[in-house]
């Protein structure tokens, strides 16, 4: 397949939220609130535009990825920048042909141009892996909460970035919805029966 990866136009923005929703709907739990979470981090601080990218074919957005600025706090105080990614989408009938690949690519790429030093994400380590994701645990990074599990996940952008960098990860609060928001965001958007989730997460 023939794509196209740029970044994301202003009037590409709600295509993207829709797609996002199309690709999350009922993967993780009934619904899902993925398309607002886009929503809210393109309205945050933490957003980077050149790490809003779209892929296209024949002119059609047919996957998208975010990465946006997020920090690791040592035990001294110390606040370190890196850059959580996701939500990754594409669309769902196109799943497994190797877009979400090259956006992955591309957009790891961009992040290294762009000087900074890793990124990290929540995702399923036998596809992230082969990135060059590996366990944060490694690095001595925790979640919010000082958890570690397979999924948790980071990659230096360059050798040797992390070295130094240990603590507990946040990411920005745009991740952060609530029923009302959704409830509200939800309008917007053709009406779809909430259903039982694909896949289900470890607790």
């Amino acid at each position: 397949m023939n794509l196209i990866i740029k970044s994301t136009d202003r009037n590409e923005f709600f295509q993207t939220e829709c797609l996002t929703r199309e690709a999350f709907w009922n993967l993780y739990k009934p619904g899902c609130d993925e398309h607002l979470v886009l929503h809210q981090l393109r309205q945050s601080a933490c957003y980077v535009p050149r790490l809003d990218i779209a892929a296209l074919s024949d002119g059609e957005i047919v996957g998208h990825v975010i990465s946006t600025i997020a920090k690791v706090s040592d035990c001294k105080g110390a606040d370190h920048e890196v850059l959580c990614v996701g939500p990754i989408s594409v669309t769902p009938g196109l799943q497994g042909k190797g877009i979400g690949s090259q956006l992955m690519r591309h957009s790891i790429g961009v992040a290294t141009i762009m000087g900074f030093k890793a990124m990290i994400l929540f995702g399923d380590p036998a596809y992230y892996s082969r990135f060059g994701f590996e366990n944060a645990q490694r690095y001595t990074i925790a979640t919010r909460d000082n958890q570690n599990f397979d999924p948790f996940m980071a990659l230096e952008l360059q050798p040797g970035s992390l070295t130094g960098i240990t603590g507990r990860f946040f990411e920005d609060e745009a991740f952060l919805t609530t029923e009302t928001k959704l409830e509200i965001f939800e309008k917007q958007f053709p009406a779809k029966k909430k259903g039982k989730p694909k896949i289900i997460l470890p607790i």
